[in-house]
Parts: structure tokens; C-alpha cells; sequence
């Protein structure tokens, strides 16, 4: 069963918009609506409304369970824009183009999962904590410990040209 929720005339930019879509497309919808929410982009607070209303839909329209839900698609398209302009110098102008967009999201339920949003979440950080209690190895090596460093002398300039100071 697939959710479809869609957002129009939104006062930003696609592009900006365009960014945090393609974070969460193919994201569990909780999982999607966690990152979201801890987003600091401004176009995070549009894109976390449809999806939570996308989520409502399922919930109330088609009687889904949440944790059963993923982002199938999300699609950023333009609207109309709103032509400006601005004053220059010397009697000129110049235009402002602001952006609207056309925000489309499908959420579908995933095969063969009933298992609840929050309980998926729960098991997946206790994965990710046995897997650092084992003892696996993080990309980035630690380093050693050494000697501080100290800052070496270096030759004062005197008139652009590097000359050894006579003290």
C-alpha cells in the first residue's frame, strides 16, 4: 500500500530543499522523522510537516503501522517564481528570484516488517553498541602519543627578505 502526501508553494529553494530529501529517501519513516528533527537546515521543518502528515495518512486513512513504513519516493519540483528587483547603482536594476517548490512524498510498507518504529530503532543502536563493545576498529587510527611540538625559531624579515636577526 502505498502514501502519497504532497506539499505545494513552498517559500524555499529546491535546491535547498532537494538536499535533505535525498538524506531520508528510502529511510524507515521513524528513522526519517528522528533525522530530521535534528536537522539544523531551514527546510527541514517543511519536508519533517509532509512527512509526519504522510504518516498520519497511513495511520488514520489506511490503518498502517508506522514501523512498517519507508520513504519510497521524495521529489522536489519547482513552482512558480516570484520575480523581484533591486536597485542598483547609477539608476540601474537588478532581478531577485524567489523560489518556490512542489515537495511529493511516497511512503510504502515494507514487506514481511511488522515490527513497531520505535522498537527498530531500539534494536538497531543495541547493534551498533555490541558491535563497538567487540572491539571493531574504527576507520580512523588513533593517535600515538609523542612529543609535544614546540615552535622552532624562525629568521625575522627586514624588508621582505628573510635575514638572521644579530642579537
Amino acid at each position: 500500500m502505498e502514501v502519497i502526501a504532497k506539499a505545494r508553494y513552498i517559500r524555499m529553494s529546491p535546491r535547498k530543499v532537494r538536499l535533505l530529501a535525498g538524506l531520508i529517501r528510502g529511510m524507515d519513516a521513524v528513522r526519517a522523522e528522528a533525522q530530521l528533527g535534528f536537522s539544523a537546515k531551514a527546510a527541514a521543518r517543511p519536508v519533517l510537516k509532509l512527512l509526519r502528515s504522510a504518516i498520519a495518512n497511513a495511520e488514520h486513512n489506511h490503518k498502517l503501522d508506522r514501523g512498517g513504513l519507508f520513504v519510497k519516493t521524495i521529489t522536489v519540483d519547482g513552482g512558480p517564481v516570484l520575480k523581484r528587483w533591486r536597485a542598483r547603482a547609477h539608476g540601474r536594476a537588478a532581478p531577485i528570484k524567489k523560489r518556490t517548490s512542489h515537495i511529493n512524498i511516497v511512503l510504502a510498507e515494507r514487506e514481511g516488517e511488522s515490527v513497531s518504529g520505535l522498537k527498530a530503532a531500539l534494536v538497531g543502536k543495541k547493534v551498533e553498541k555490541a558491535v563497538e563493545s567487540k572491539g571493531v576498529k574504527s576507520k580512523k587510527p588513533a593517535k600515538p602519543a609523542g612529543k609535544a611540538k614546540t615552535k622552532t625559531a624562525r629568521p625575522a624579515k627586514v624588508g621582505g627578505k628573510a635575514t638572521k636577526s644579530k642579537r
